[in-house]
């Protein structure tokens, strides 16, 4: 007997169901992506998917805002795929730069493939109209900054007032797909010999100016069909990650805390550079699996620990920390370019919430640090009220406590830290403080 064909789908029409739960239902990009992606057998199918999901999530503001323009009685609340839909058809158009008759072809039969056939000529006169009434529709657009940028109104006030002579560039590097960036594992290879095997495979790449384990992709891939992947010779981590291990100042010998550590790259960046006793704490167990699985991959050993950082009595030994990493929980405004959904998902109201969990992580892992040690707090976003406000009222409140002097080769001091912005040196937005206790 045969085996039954395995069962193909529609790419787009996948795509438009995903899209629907992540802007209209408020599901993650990663977990829609993680769920669908496996139903597809064609690599090129799974990387339209990706594409397709990104660019979607990334411009959903803009292109949602189009079809108000271009329908008398949308479709967003009474048929929300098709609605993703006539999106993902504007993305393809306008951002993918698919040759239109094929994006609006292409798009139609996936209404079919939805089970609306009936809404197939809505939806290709929708699309046409962008094609006949486009530069129009794009003027309006641009005139509004939430459309302009595809970002929230309270993000785009908060960037202009927290950077406004980088604003502008931030904006415009938010919405550009960002490098691939992996990190080096110096234990089991070189920079040089993993950027030789990669060019052997069809794959260029480029070391950072100033990383010294960074190696900057030319293209997008599949990172599992890259050489030494299964070996452990890299993962996958930005630029601006990487630096924490150039600045919490590590060496042999020194136990060090890598507190709210999943999925683990920078506590594994960490045990790459040094031999040191690590402890990775996260709260969650099912994020801890992947601490485990990095650590494996990678060849190296540290103590998972499941606990929460604000309640040490829990989980802690009672033996200071030397050296002590605090990854904190943020808004992700930083990472926009690389996480679209933070747009999308991210409110005005989450701020002050963040910064007074933040303000209670660091009041909470303070007295673990041994005198003398270095606490390096960092964070993925751009706000000042996640940043530099909270390491400013950690100092007000703690005499023990000051602040080392940052300066990286690439972005601006941030009061008592330093910030990196997106795009700034093909990096993502990042904080830094460095926090010293007197002896």
């Amino acid at each position: 007997m045969q085996p039954a064909p395995a069962k193909t789908f529609n790419v787009r029409a996948l795509a438009a169901e995903a899209l629907a739960e992540v802007t209209l239902h408020g599901t993650s990009l990663r977990e829609v992506l993680t769920r669908s992606a496996p139903r597809l057998a064609d690599p090129r199918d799974r990387a339209m998917l990706s594409a397709l999901l990104h660019e979607g999530a990334r411009w959903w503001l803009r292109y949602d805002a189009a079809l108000g323009l271009l329908m008398e009685r949308p479709v967003r609340r009474r048929q929300p795929a098709i609605h993703a839909l006539m999106v993902i058809g504007l993305v393809q158009i306008e951002v993918l730069k698919f040759p239109s008759y094929a994006a609006v072809g292409a798009t139609v039969d996936a209404v079919r493939t939805l089970k609306r056939p009936r809404l197939a000529p809505m939806v290709n006169a929708v699309l046409r109209r962008w094609l006949r009434e486009r530069e129009t529709l794009i003027a309006e657009l641009d005139a509004d900054p939430i459309t302009h940028h595809a970002l929230p109104e309270w993000l785009v006030r908060a960037i202009s007032e927290d950077w406004p002579g980088q604003a502008e560039s931030v904006f415009a590097a938010n919405n550009i797909e960002p490098p691939l960036t992996i990190r080096v594992n110096r234990r089991r290879s070189q920079r040089e010999t993993l950027a030789t095997a990669f060019a052997n495979a069809g794959y260029g790449s480029e070391p950072h100016a100033w990383l010294p384990d960074a190696l900057m992709l030319e293209r997008s891939t599949d990172i599992t069909r890259l050489p030494g992947f299964n070996d452990g010779l890299f993962a996958v981590q930005d630029g601006s990650a990487q630096a924490s291990a150039e600045l919490l100042d590590i060496a042999d010998g020194q136990r060090v805390l890598d507190a709210c550590s999943a999925p683990g790259g920078k506590a594994c960046h960490l045990l790459e550079r040094a031999d040191v006793a690590l402890t990775a704490l996260e709260p969650s167990r099912v994020r801890s699996r992947r601490i485990h699985d990095n650590l494996g991959r990678l060849g190296l050993r540290a103590e998972v620990v499941q606990g929460d950082a604000t309640r040490p009595g829990d989980w802690w030994d009672g033996k200071p920390f030397e050296r002590i990493l605090v990854d904190a929980p943020c808004s992700a405004t930083g990472v926009i370019r690389r996480r679209a959904d933070v747009r999308l998902h991210r409110r005005a109201g989450d701020i002050r919430a963040m910064a007074a969990k933040q303000k209670r992580i660091l009041k909470a892992l303070w007295p673990l640090l041994a005198p003398g040690g270095r606490l390096l707090y960092v964070t993925c976003s751009l706000l000042r009220a996640e940043n530099e406000a909270v390491i400013k009222h950690f100092l007000s409140t703690h005499k023990n406590a000051s602040a080392a002097k940052i300066k990286l080769p690439t972005g601006h001091a941030a009061g008592p830290g330093w910030q990196i912005l997106p795009g700034e040196d093909e990096l993502d937005g990042m904080f830094f403080a460095a926090l010293k206790k007197q002896r």
